[in-house]
């Protein structure tokens, strides 16, 4: 039987107690337990501004990205955190929230073009959604990343 995923999209201030704890409950599991970011602080102050797409089964948060509006971290809009929990990879969900986050950016925000910067290792799913590399390899919190944008154009 296929899994069936809740995508819900808020922005900060419509999230939930227990929402806003299990988002910082899953940023922390990946990000400093499973790939060891300790050089940087994950609370950059921006969430407040930005809207935040979650993907459920039953009662777990599971994926999660956010969603940076133009001027926040580049001139375009950006997505970032951008996370899977590791029993829940190849799902197609990583894929399926990038779809949906940049529809929302397109349609709803009204941009034509995202930026974002891509942990090198996962390139090939954002290309697979339409991203293009416009950066040579970087490190950032120690991890190589390459900066990569979308245009609807």
């Amino acid at each position: 039987m296929k899994k069936e995923f809740e995508f819900r999209l808020k922005y900060f201030d419509e999230l939930n107690i227990n929402e806003l704890y299990d988002i910082v409950k899953v940023r922390y599991e990946v990000f400093v337990c499973d790939q060891k970011i300790t050089s940087e602080n994950d609370f950059d102050d921006k969430d407040k501004e930005c809207y935040h797409l979650t993907v459920y089964y039953k009662d777990i948060l599971v994926g999660y990205c956010r969603i940076l509006k133009a001027g926040m971290s580049y001139k375009e809009p950006s997505i970032g955190r951008v996370l899977v929990l590791k029993e829940y990879r190849r799902n197609n969900i990583a894929q399926e929230m990038m779809k949906r986050a940049v529809d929302f950016i397109i349609n709803e925000l009204g941009e034509d073009k995202i930026t974002l910067s891509a942990q090198l290792y996962v390139k090939d799913l954002y290309e697979s959604i339409g991203f293009k590399v416009i950066s040579d390899i970087y490190e950032e919190a120690e991890i190589p990343h390459i900066k990569m944008s979308f245009s609807k154009v």
